[in-house]
């Protein structure tokens, strides 16, 4: 309900795959600290990484699912600027059952429940979660109250209680309905 959309693309090289395929899994079903430590393992690595974000206001003006393909699209994009590698030879594995809109320049295969089957989606799930985690850190201090470094902007009881009380912040997707209704409670 609160904060950006984040999205990332990853390349592990050969040489990173003995050493994270036992720490890097799907980002859900690892522990912040565990998320933390296989971060910094892959960055010490050499594993690449490029990211997206779609703020708030993108969420809103054209619903969520544009707003992540157009994250996606970023953090590929970056990625590959980042490599150096031309987009027309690349390969991208999607996490989820389609491709990304608006980027025709990359082969693309969508994989069902990819960060649990490739080490590159499981890689690009970490980072992303972990940056979005440490974002929402610092957007709990620009707009205290709302308890978004311990919810992550997801729709708690608590999140729900400050948005009752507090109204919508400048990081709230008015678009999702608990956020416009506390929105029109405000009024």
């Amino acid at each position: 309900m609160a904060g950006p959309v984040t999205a990332c693309a990853a390349w592990v090289p050969l040489s990173a795959h003995p050493l994270l395929g036992p720490l890097v899994n799907d980002s859900k079903k690892l522990s912040p600290k565990k998320r933390d430590k296989a971060f910094e393992l892959m960055l010490s690595s050499g594993v690449r990484f490029g990211f997206g974000f779609a703020q708030p206001e993108e969420i809103d003006r054209v619903n969520i699912l544009e707003a992540t393909f157009n994250a996606m699209g970023a953090a590929a994009r970056r990625l590959l600027s980042n490599l150096g590698a031309p987009a027309a030879g690349a390969l991208l594995l999607v996490d989820g059952p389609h491709r990304i809109k608006r980027l025709p320049e990359c082969a693309q295969e969508p994989v069902i429940d990819g960060d649990s089957l490739s080490l590159s989606i499981a890689a690009a799930s970490i980072f992303a979660k972990v940056l979005r985690d440490r974002w929402l850190g610092v957007l709990d201090l620009r707009h205290p109250g709302y308890g978004l470094a311990g919810h992550k902007g997801y729709g708690t009881a608590l999140h729900l209680e400050a948005l009752a009380r507090l109204g919508p912040s400048a990081q709230h997707r008015l678009s999702f309905a608990p956020v416009a209704r506390a929105a029109g409670a405000a009024r």
